[in-house]
């Protein structure tokens, strides 16, 4: 049994090889959560979830749950849940990015077209809402909840800052609906669900709040870093889909007050024609040198130390060493 968490080194021995020994579990759940009679849906419902993944949410639900019971009842079916929720939301996004690959495959869209990609992520919206209810009544309300967030953060996203809207507002706003608010959900449904004291739930919240948006600013800096051998993604697609990024927020904010050349040409760049692909190589180029990324990446390790202090609420202890490990491991990951 590994007596160290995936990808999250260095914390209590005895914590992680339980939290492993449940994740374990958890996986043999989703697989079990997806299964169908129906010949189609049995192979473009578990396409994602076998391409692999971290885990993230789930992690975080048994590290809350840690606080408390951590094989209390409906524990692992909220794992599940939060990562379903989490697949699903991957389905529609790859859809609406015309990503051609995630998590080193090829994209559900691109194997079966837009139709099925976007009713296996409704498939497994509905598979998730079905454990929400098994939970209880709280736990389908919170669900609800995150739910529309979840459409309303790819929504504004969709349709930009409303005139006169900061623009750097309007993007938190939107990592905070699309990615923060599941983690929320993971961490207070982890801590309620397993009796941990209540001020627990909320700070666990609060805390997934907090670290979602630092999880996703530091995913603003590998979709330009890396490239999809190591991270499963297409360097630069949201480059070539216009989607605003940190980076190229701060470039253009940049290009607008100083006028420099580099800035504005970069923001010609952005304003061009990307589909080909040495015009995105060579974008991808221009931002990986430009200051726009390290201010990127030090505004997501602010904001996980913000996440962290947080933390600082919960009792001292190995749960709370792990979060605080689990938080900096997720801000300085390579993929």
């Amino acid at each position: 049994m590994p007596s160290t968490l995936p990808g999250v080194p260095d914390i209590d021995e005895d914590l992680a090889a339980r939290i492993v020994e449940r994740l374990g579990s958890i996986e043999q759940r989703l697989r079990d959560s997806v299964s169908s009679s129906d010949d189609m849906m049995r192979w473009t419902g578990r396409h994602l979830m076998d391409a692999g993944g971290k885990r993230v949410r789930p992690m975080l639900v048994l590290l809350a749950a840690s606080l408390g019971d951590v094989d209390a009842d409906g524990v692992q079916d909220a794992a599940v849940l939060v990562e379903l929720t989490h697949l699903a939301s991957l389905y529609h996004d790859d859809v609406m990015d015309s990503a051609p690959t995630r998590r080193g495959t090829d994209s559900a869209h691109a194997l079966w077209g837009n139709n099925v990609a976007i009713l296996t992520g409704d498939f497994l919206f509905a598979r998730a809402s079905g454990l929400s209810a098994r939970i209880g009544t709280e736990a389908v309300r919170l669900h609800s909840e995150t739910f529309e967030r979840l459409c309303l953060g790819q929504l504004h996203e969709t349709v930009g800052p409303k005139e006169g809207e900061d623009p750097f507002e309007h993007y938190i706003s939107v990592l905070s609906d699309k990615t923060a608010s599941l983690l929320a959900l993971a961490g207070s449904l982890g801590a309620s669900l397993a009796g941990a004291p209540k001020e627990s739930a909320d700070v666990m919240r609060r805390y997934g709040e907090k670290v979602g948006v630092a999880f996703q600013l530091a995913d603003d800096v590998l979709d330009l870093e890396s490239d999809a051998a190591t991270s499963g993604k297409t360097p630069g697609i949201d480059l070539r889909e216009g989607v605003p990024t940190m980076p190229t927020l701060l470039v253009r904010r940049r290009a607008a007050e100083q006028a420099d050349p580099d800035s504005l040409g970069i923001v010609a760049r952005l304003d061009g024609d990307l589909t080909d692909d040495s015009s995105l190589d060579e974008l991808v180029g221009l931002l990986r040198r430009d200051p726009a990324l390290e201010e990127t990446r030090e505004l997501a390790a602010r904001t996980a130390d913000e996440a962290i202090a947080i933390l600082e609420e919960l009792p001292a202890g190995a749960v709370r060493e792990a979060l605080t490990t689990f938080t900096t491991t997720l801000v300085r990951r390579s993929r």
